[in-house]
């Protein structure tokens, strides 16, 4: 059954004009579909329409709008345009407000009558420069607009845009103080191809009611009659651009900024013993102190968002909401990182800026705080401190990062079950890396850890803050025992501190409205985060960090910048290793002495508090950037063992893009297999030998690889073994494993065999990406690496502009098997997080997928070629769903799709009886596309692909986004829904080239917009 027309529903009310003015209220689109010249004047009237085209342009609320105004000047944006029209109105606020109101680009769905949709994300308020999609109506018909916000000062709104057919427009709205309000005029403009023929008139002409209409609204919405400011989601401290002097721009109020940081160091704890959330609170009074705000505590307590790094010393359930109470706030939401990782202080900054950037929240702080210290010193006291104990149903409203385990089993035997032993063994991979003898590495990293420390003696916030030479760090005694080799305590991170941070971050409106002055301000210009290879001894390479080479090039490609163009940089330095890694990754030198890797001196001597060193990294970092402020400054954190990443960029200087908290894509690379039970030979790749406390060694932990690529683990004990491994250079040595322990066949360097090739491959095919899964000694089967794997590949697929086709195929002449029975039964399920079984069936896809079928496709093979769009198949090739035959049932995705995809005969058929099905019978039921000879498969797909990707980007994106979405769709509401949807692209440029080249006989250049 269709929809009545818009205006058969207005007439359904039949009774008064009031009841037809609430349901044009009601509905915003309808209003937007109506001719509102038909309409009766009580009902324009009532419904805040304003008046007919044509009449006087009086607004409802009454008043002359030039009444008291200065005579009113067209703004040259528009005067340039072959056709031109305009409309004024009086609104009942000041002129201030006005401005604020009609700057407020996000508003226009609530008045702007033209407004249809967005396209991305709805801007903010107008900052000159800015840019943002949206679809209008015109006379009913759509059109998609590029704007660009070409004037934004005190008394005019300008933007500028392009529409389809070569339409160009602008739209300006001067606001100007007149008696009893604020005039506001609307002026717009109209060139190109679309006016300047017949229809120009007529187009103009309804414009011209679509600006009187919406100043009816305006007027309406000014006078409280619809949703405010604060109503509205995400538009919470909005208000007008806001002036940043040092620059002469105009800000979007959401802009975020640090305006007060504070670091509490407590060296020598005292009864009463102070807990971590004490040392939090004053932290952030410090920063409020430091924010210069008029009203410092209300600065505080107006505080809406509180994150909190989870203490490691003492158990909150909700530190932030504790601190908040004892700031005097109440927060809408409070934030909690994740139990342990250290990526947390970095990741609560990224979420204060994310919040403060979507308009969440106005002013958040940022909290992170120990007291490892005093309860080492209450212990030898013999005292028990009493300190907070929340009741068992609190929680914060969100958690950040994740608690996955950190170890898998065999980690946890041979002793990789800790920090210190798992960087170091990193370390020997290291320094294996680089080819260097063990006296030629100490130096190398002493040398940098005496830097750090230098920079630490300069630091007032340092919990150790001495210069250290690097032959004092590499001396072994009391105070520098050694740990596991090559680290000696001096070269590992000090978390027995007593250290607290707060930060706040703020709106550059709500810093402008508590009166923090703007040399105060540092700007967050983006974050990012990203996890590498989850468990240390399954990465191909133990020296590398594929997810902190992501996050680094995502937040200065966001920002615009090199790494060369960044000043400033503290990298997370728990432990040599991770500095070392980190600097590799992100292309900085280790030893540049106008750039050391850390302005707090890092987790040895400024102290290492649990989770939260990310906090006091950004803290001191904001204190460099007030001094130097054309600097950028980049902060970096980690958790586990190179495991969780996030990193920032921050500056004085305000960001040319709006702030990002990004989630990059972490490339697959090759992974190994870790095994504890090699019998054979194998090379060794890394080794470190842990000591006790009195500096004896105890054991080795060595990470050796077989002939296949495999990691063998083994936790030596062989009192010789283990000072034979000590005193020499094994990295290289060739051994065997025999019965859990290590014999030595030959000393020297050999070459560590490489990695296994990834049981999932891709190859590019210009805008085709081509997914194969390729195991074919198990007949394609899925096990949990291979199901990871494809989750990934696949959201790159979706992350990359630049792939418009994806087909997925198997290896070796076979599709897949499914599920790996024998992975399963050891009880690796290939379940994954957001993939669903075999990494991708819970899932569907923005971009169109071929399933290229050779031979069979049973079980989770046939439901890895159900998440297909389309399905190319060998003419011997099989499909089915077997489980039944195995008390199984097809729960992947299989029974689901077979129902959507075939007859419901036949889906019940294969689903009941398991049978195999020919690629001819499902070529007859259509599922399968294209049946072809075999071997043919991948070449037919790719063809299929081609001939997609040859058409208009958005064409094919609004195709297939409708076909994926009709089955939730009504019948009521499906064509409406598919009309507004097939918009973004008949509105677009590529649908003017479409035409054009048609008409002059060449191919069209899609550009995609």
């Amino acid at each position: 059954m269709s929809r009545p027309s818009p205006w058969r529903q207005v007439t359904r009310a039949r009774r008064t004009a009031t009841e037809v003015a609430r349901l044009l209220t009601r509905e915003p689109a309808l209003v937007r579909d109506v001719a509102v010249g038909l309409l009766p004047d009580p009902v324009r009237r009532v419904a805040g329409l304003g008046a007919p085209a044509g009449a006087a342009s009086s607004p409802v609320a009454g008043g002359d709008p030039d009444a008291g105004a200065p005579e009113h000047v067209t703004p040259g944006e528009v005067t340039g345009h072959l056709r031109a029209v305009s409309a004024r109105a009086l609104l009942p606020l000041a002129q201030d407000a006005a401005r604020d109101l009609v700057g407020d680009l996000g508003r226009q769905a609530d008045w702007l009558t033209l407004h249809a949709a967005w396209r991305g994300e709805a801007p903010g308020h107008a900052v000159e420069g800015g840019t943002h999609g949206q679809q209008l109506k015109i006379m009913g018909i759509p059109a998609e607009v590029a704007w660009t916000i070409a004037r934004a000062d005190d008394s005019v709104v300008a933007l500028t845009g392009t529409g389809p057919m070569g339409l160009r427009l602008a739209l300006a709205a001067s606001v100007a103080p007149a008696a009893g309000g604020a005039r506001v005029v609307l002026d717009a403009g109209l060139s190109g191809d679309p006016v300047a023929g017949p229809l120009g008139a007529s187009v103009t002409r309804s414009i011209g009611e679509a600006l009187e209409a919406s100043l009816g609204r305006l007027v309406a919405l000014a006078a409280g009659a619809g949703p405010t400011g604060g109503e509205q989601a995400g538009s919470r401290g909005r208000t007008a651009p806001v002036l940043h002097h040092a620059s002469g721009r105009r800000l979007d109020p959401r802009t975020p900024v640090v305006v007060g940081v504070g670091q509490v160091v407590q060296r020598t704890p005292t009864a009463p013993w102070r807990e971590p959330a004490d040392l939090a609170v004053e932290a952030l009074r410090r920063a409020a102190d430091d924010s210069a705000a008029a009203d410092r505590p209300g600065l505080l307590a107006a505080a809406d968002l509180v994150c909190a790094v989870a203490s490691a010393s003492w158990v909150y359930r909700d530190l932030a909401a504790e601190v908040a109470a004892r700031l005097g706030a109440a927060p809408a939401a409070t934030v909690q990182t994740a139990r342990f990782g250290g990526d947390g202080g970095q990741l609560a900054v990224n979420e204060a800026g994310r919040a403060v950037a979507a308009g969440e929240a106005s002013v958040v702080l940022v909290l992170g705080a120990e007291s490892g210290a005093t309860l080492a010193t209450a212990q030898k006291a013999g005292e028990q401190p009493t300190w907070t104990e929340q009741p068992a149903d609190v929680a914060p409203t969100r958690t950040l990062g994740s608690d996955r385990e950190p170890n898998t089993a065999l980690e946890g035997e041979v002793g990789l079950g800790a920090p210190v032993y798992a960087y170091a063994l990193v370390e020997s991979a290291l320094r294996a890396r680089a080819g260097a003898t063990p006296e030629e590495h100490r130096a190398r990293i002493t040398g940098l850890w005496s830097r750090l420390s230098r920079v630490a003696a300069d630091n007032p916030a340092a919990w150790l803050p001495r210069a250290f030479t690097a032959e004092e760090l590499a001396a072994t005694g009391p105070d520098n025992r050694p740990v596991s080799s090559p680290y000696p305590k001096l070269l590992c991170a000090n978390l027995q501190v007593d250290l607290a941070s707060g930060l706040v971050v703020t709106s550059v409106a709500a810093a402008e409205a508590a009166g923090v002055p703007q040399e105060q301000w540092v700007f967050l210009h983006a974050g990012a985060a990203a996890s590498d290879e989850w468990f240390v001894s399954e990465r191909g390479d133990l020296a590398a960090s594929p997810a902190i080479r992501a996050v680094g090039r995502a937040v200065l490609e966001h920002a615009g910048l090199r790494i060369d163009d960044v000043r400033l940089v503290d990298l997370y330095s728990c432990f040599p290793a991770a500095v070392q890694v980190a600097a590799h990754e992100l292309g900085l030198p280790l030893d540049d002495p106008d750039r050391p890797l850390s302005v707090t001196g890092g987790l040895t001597f400024a102290g290492g508090p649990g989770n939260a060193y990310g906090g006091h990294a950004v803290a001191t970092m904001v204190q460099r950037l007030r001094e130097d402020r054309d600097a950028v400054g980049l902060t970096t954190s980690l958790g586990w063992y190179l495991t969780k990443h996030a990193a920032g960029l921050l500056s004085a200087r305000p960001p040319e893009r709006a702030y990002a908290a990004l989630a990059p894509v972490v490339p697959p690379e090759p992974r190994r297999t870790a095994t504890g039970s090699w019998e054979g030979p194998a090379v060794v790749e890394a080794c470190t030998v842990p000591y006790d406390r009195a500096g004896e060694p105890e054991a080795a932990v060595v990470a050796a690889v077989t002939p296949d690529g495999t990691r063998a683990l083994v936790r030596v004990t062989d009192p010789a073994t283990v000072r034979r491994l000590d005193a020499g250079d094994p990295l290289g040595w060739t051994v065997a494993l025999r019965d859990g322990e290590l014999v030595v066949l030959e000393e020297g360097r050999a070459p560590v065999p490489p990695p296994p090739p990834l049981t999932v491959r891709t190859e590019d095919h210009g805008p085709v990406r081509v997914v194969t899964i390729d195991r074919p000694h198990r007949r394609n089967a899925v096990d949990l690496p291979t199901a990871e794997l494809l989750e990934r590949v696949f959201d790159g697929i979706e992350a990359d502009p630049g792939v418009r086709v994806a087909v997925l195929t198997g290896a070796g002449g076979s599709f897949s098997a499914g599920m790996d029975l024998k992975a399963a039964a050891a009880g690796q399920l290939p379940i994954t997080e957001r993939g669903g079984p075999l990494g991708i069936t819970a899932r569907t896809f923005r971009t169109p997928l071929i399933a290229a079928v050779e031979g069979h496709a049973l079980a989770g093979g046939c439901e890895l070629a159900l998440v297909a769009d389309l399905v190319v198949a060998a003419s011997d090739a099989t499909f089915g769903l077997p489980e039944p035959k195995r008390g199984l049932v097809a729960a992947a995705g299989g029974v689901l799709r077979l129902t959507q995809r075939l007859p419901r005969a036949v889906a019940l058929e294969m689903a009941l009886t398991g049978d195999p099905q020919t690629a001819e019978r499902m070529h007859a039921v259509g599922l399968v596309n294209r049946v072809v000879e075999p071997g043919g498969a991948l070449d037919a797909a790719l063809d299929l692909a081609r001939r997609i990707a040859a058409n208009a980007p958005l064409s094919v994106e609004v195709s297939h986004e409708i076909a994926l979405a009709t089955p939730s769709w009504s019948d009521e509401e499906a064509f409406d829904r598919q009309s507004d949807l097939a918009a973004r692209a008949l509105g677009s440029h590529d649908a003017a080239e479409g035409v054009l080249a048609f008409a002059e006989g060449r191919e069209p250049v899609w550009q995609g917009r």
